[in-house]
């Protein structure tokens, strides 16, 4: 069963019998199509992710260290409406980002008006001092973000984290979309859908539109550590999609400040790279030494302006989770007006008071490493062992800077597929957002993700989580696809 009180996007809180009126057609879907048809319907789209080879690598996991994420067929909806009011909220967070990226590695006003502890920012590891004083190419940082979303009621969303380094899953999101398209064609007839497979041509514009010196046909590559990393499909799945060069990093050269790609026919300037790699190994003449992921040179290349990177060196500071506690106050110190879309309530354990309220609550709270990702590093504490608790404990005291803690929401639930038939599992919800010199962007859709066991929160897919479409409907005139 899904947590005590949850909201079912669906059902409501009324169950099968007493949908929500706006679902009621997709609840009459469900009820028409007998348990077997939706399981031999799911199965298909997972065969056609095996033989695409859309893995995910579970980390620790030596049995399985590659595996396709689960996908369900049931799809989750947003109103027309509803999307509107999120895709407002999201423009203005991203711009906040791209701000607050613009100010800290430049005047620093935010730090200098103490609307943010200096030190939270200037001896975060993922602060970067050597692109201080840069400005990436039309003032661009976080040209592609994914903001984590879960929702409590209907009309009660907040941010859980935001992503600005390098969000994965927008390869998911196309490839669940071509899936449903193909195996439940008739919920496209019931639904007026927006399409979601402009996302390449969205991505290879905003690359486009970022490169140095105004060129009016640069080129553009994406860049991969190689197939071992996890999402090498999706890095593969963009490039070919956009039209555009997948490269590792002994493809490019770096030659008086200006990046080049070999290729059969010699070597082509590149002037906006797509990069698949953490800051830690992108050069390591500028970051880690010890790289073999990078390539030289290249950041005195970007520093020069003759390259852009997609996304900005340096944007793994609004990834962290300490600086997200303070993302209201980041809206409203460069927009003037309030947050559109809240955060979580969140607990700083720098603090003493915070750290204080954390240990006494352990059992209730969920508690995260402030630069952790894939659902690594947390505790969930209602579902915790016991000795689960104590270690976290020892952790937080000895290092409590490291980590924030929240309170354990009751996610929002969809209908899911299981071996026991539909049930409630708990969902968050990662759209797209695209930052060029030519505007801000919502894809309308997204990734949600879903935790497929029975009570779980944790919807990571590298936690064990599963995928469903994400439709967004249309205003009634606007056209479908």
């Amino acid at each position: 069963m899904a947590a005590s009180g949850a909201f079912d996007e669906i059902w409501g809180h009324g169950g099968p019998e007493a949908p929500r009126p706006e679902f009621a057609a997709l609840s009459q879907w469900i009820a028409d199509t007998p348990p077997a048809e939706l399981q031999r319907r799911q199965q298909a789209a997972e065969q056609a992710f095996r033989q695409l080879g859309i893995t995910f690598a579970v980390y620790g996991d030596s049995e399985a260290a590659e595996r396709i994420i689960p996908f369900d067929i049931v799809p989750r909806i947003f109103l027309a409406d509803e999307w509107a009011r999120l895709s407002e909220g999201l423009v203005q967070r991203v711009q906040a980002i791209n701000a607050f990226l613009e100010d800290i590695y430049g005047d620093r006003r935010i730090l200098a008006e103490g609307v943010i502890p200096p030190e939270l920012v200037l001896m975060n590891e993922q602060f970067r001092p050597e692109v201080a004083g840069v400005r990436p190419p039309h003032g661009v940082w976080a040209h592609i973000c994914g903001i984590d979303l879960v929702r409590t009621g209907p009309d009660e969303f907040f941010v859980l984290e935001d992503n600005a380094r390098t969000p994965s899953g927008v390869s998911y999101m196309l490839e669940n979309r071509e899936a449903m398209i193909r195996l439940c064609p008739e919920l496209f007839r019931d639904f007026r859908v927006a399409p979601v497979d402009s996302y390449p041509d969205m991505l290879r514009q905003t690359m486009q539109s970022v490169a140095p010196g105004g060129n009016a046909n640069p080129v553009c590559v994406v860049l991969t550590p190689g197939h071992f990393n996890s999402a090498y499909y999706e890095h593969s799945f963009l490039a070919d999609s956009m039209g555009i060069e997948l490269v590792e990093p002994a493809d490019l050269v770096v030659d008086d400040d200006i990046v080049w790609v070999r290729t059969i026919a010699g070597r082509v300037r590149v002037d906006v790279i797509y990069r698949r790699i953490d800051d830690d190994f992108l050069d390591p003449l500028a970051f880690r030494p010890d790289s073999m992921l990078g390539v030289p040179g290249l950041i005195a290349a970007y520093r020069a302006g003759n390259v852009a990177i997609l996304n900005a060196p340096g944007n793994g500071i609004a990834d962290d989770k300490a600086i997200y506690s303070y993302m209201p106050e980041i809206v409203r110190f460069y927009s003037g007006g309030e947050a559109k879309l809240p955060n979580v309530e969140t607990y700083r354990c720098r603090e003493p008071d915070a750290l204080k309220y954390t240990l006494d609550n352990l059992d209730k709270l969920v508690v995260k490493l402030v630069d952790g990702s894939g659902g690594y590093g947390m505790l969930v504490g209602p579902t915790a062992t016991r000795a689960q608790i104590t270690e976290f404990r020892a952790a937080l005291e000895a290092e409590p800077h490291r980590y924030i803690a929240q309170p354990t929401l009751a996610l929002s639930t969809v209908p899911t597929v299981t071996e026991k038939g539909l049930a409630p599992r708990h969902v968050d919800f990662r759209p797209f957002v695209l930052t060029g010199s030519d505007g801000v962007r919502v894809v309308p859709g997204g990734l949600t993700r879903v935790a497929l066991r029975e009570g779980s929160l944790v919807v990571n897919s590298s936690q064990g989580g599963g995928t469903k479409d994400s439709f967004v409907l249309l205003d009634q005139g606007a056209g479908a696809a």
